[in-house]
């Protein structure tokens, strides 16, 4: 066997190239022998070259392989996602440039390859902070190999205080039924979990009184559900709102009181609008209130999250998603009917997923139901929220009284004679706290929305009832927290 010894191998050309041997030759490393690479120009004692580029990135990129990069996340995060099919000694470096990982992250995206062996993308959260990874294989995929503050990657999760919590799974519920604080102190990272999913429903507006329309439900606002769990919000339309990303730090809640009913002197008294409830940027808008009796033409109702019905003598009902949001955060209420003392009497109130039914005049008529809310689990109760007050009656109509809209909202009330005993408007159900049922009498009451669910009020009966005031909202807040 023969032997060389030399201690350089150069081409004859300036930058020519060196072939040792023929296709198919097979070269022999004994045992022991150290193989080194001296163009480690990552700088942080990986094995192979990387040629870092001096043009420095400030936004998303895809990595290539052979290349290093300087990360600037001066104004906010950055993802750089490693090459797609990676082959075994592929080599990708990224630096923090500007010292700012720690205030804005770099995520380190492993493009369906696992890095270190999870399924997980990397972060550089440490100011000055560098990966170097080299592919490897399948079951390890990309593998950090510098010694620069070396993190593998791990999950981590969104944590917080504030409000009632409870756990189901892998997710803690904080609910708010009065006002308080959502403290974060961790915002976790994608890995794990780094957003919210919420509810929050504004007070439903009150019923009017005297024989008129019932509150609109409070407005509902509500995340997709997609970020932290498997339930979803689709009866409120395609585009539901995302989920949110929170910083750690401290986010003040308020929850909206419903409108009071409206009340005597007889022909005049409008139901009120409930108030807004608002959670970081996402505020719910106060049902409208629901229109009275107002001796040709009846008052309209009032715009709000969900409009209120329109009074007896042909009132209108008003828009909901006032102001317009997308998806929208309620529905519109329904009309009165022209005013008869055999019948007819106000439109029902707008809920989060339908529009309040118009009443209808005449003796085979009555008020009109309140719209229907929406069933949102985000609680794990399978409650529906913000359904919208029920009209009342024209004395001895057949249909009697409105029904609350399930989700809360609550009935509308009926006089005499006593033939109109039995046809009082139900409270709205399978809510969080039903809506009450409307009362019979001379100036029978409206009932009340349910508390906490956004219900509309019920309007009051012949005779100058007062109507029922709306249900006050509630804040839920779901996320993933291991």
């Amino acid at each position: 066997m023969s032997e060389i010894k030399v201690n350089k191998i150069s081409p004859r050309t300036a930058c020519g190239t060196t072939t040792l041997g023929d296709s198919g030759d097979t070269f022999t490393i004994p045992s022991g022998v150290t193989i080194s690479n001296n163009g480690t120009a990552n700088g942080f004692g990986a094995t192979g070259a990387v040629n870092w580029q001096t043009t420095v990135k400030t936004g998303d990129f895809t990595a290539v392989s052979g290349e290093g990069y300087f990360v600037n996340t001066t104004s906010g995060p950055i993802t750089v996602t490693l090459p797609s099919s990676p082959s075994a000694g592929n080599i990708v470096a990224v630096m923090d440039y500007a010292n700012t990982a720690e205030t804005h992250n770099i995520t380190v995206g492993r493009n369906s390859s696992k890095i270190d062996g999870e399924t997980i993308d990397g972060t550089i959260a440490i100011n000055g902070e560098s990966f170097t990874l080299v592919y490897v294989d399948a079951t390890e995929g990309w593998k950090t190999v510098n010694n620069a503050n070396k993190q593998i990657p791990t999950a981590v999760f969104v944590a917080a205080t504030g409000g009632t919590v409870t756990t189901s799974g892998n997710f803690k519920i904080h609910t708010f039924t009065g006002p308080g604080t959502f403290t974060v102190s961790c915002a976790g990272n994608p890995g794990g979990s780094n957003s919210v999913d919420y509810l929050v429903v504004a007070g439903g507006g009150g019923g009017a009184n005297q024989h008129s329309g019932g509150g609109g439900a409070g407005g509902l606002r509500v995340s997709p559900g997609t970020a932290s769990g498997c339930w979803t919000a689709s009866p409120l339309g395609s585009s539901p709102a995302a989920a949110l990303a929170l910083p750690a730090t401290s986010y003040p809640i308020s929850i909206g009181g419903g409108g009071a009913g409206g009340t005597a002197p007889v022909c005049s008294g409008n139901g009120i609008n409930g108030s807004n409830t608002t959670f970081s940027s996402i505020t719910a808008a106060g049902g409208g209130g629901g229109g009275d009796y107002g001796n040709a033409p009846g008052a309209n109702g009032t715009a709000g999250g969900s409009g209120g019905g329109g009074g007896s003598d042909s009132g209108l009902g008003a828009s909901g998603n006032t102001p317009s949001v997308s998806p929208p955060q309620g529905q519109n209420g329904g009309n009165g009917a022209t005013h008869n003392t055999g019948g007819g009497g106000g439109g029902g109130g707008g809920g989060a997923g339908a529009v309040g039914a118009a009443a209808v005049a005449g003796p085979s008529g009555g008020g009109g139901n309140g719209g229907a809310g929406v069933q949102i689990n985000i609680d794990t109760n399978n409650y529906y929220w913000s359904g919208g007050g029920g009209g009342a009656t024209i004395q001895d109509g057949s249909t009697g009284a409105g029904d609350g809209g399930i989700g809360g909202g609550g009935g509308g009330a009926a006089s005499p004679p006593a033939s109109c005993a039995s046809k009082v408007g139900s409270g709205g159900g399978s809510a969080i706290n039903a809506g009450a049922a409307g009362s019979y009498g001379t100036c029978g009451v409206g009932g009340a929305g349910g508390a906490n669910s956004g219900g509309g009020g019920g309007a009051g009966a012949s005779g100058g009832g007062n109507g029922g005031a709306g249900g006050s909202g509630i804040v839920i807040i779901r996320y993933k927290f291991q």
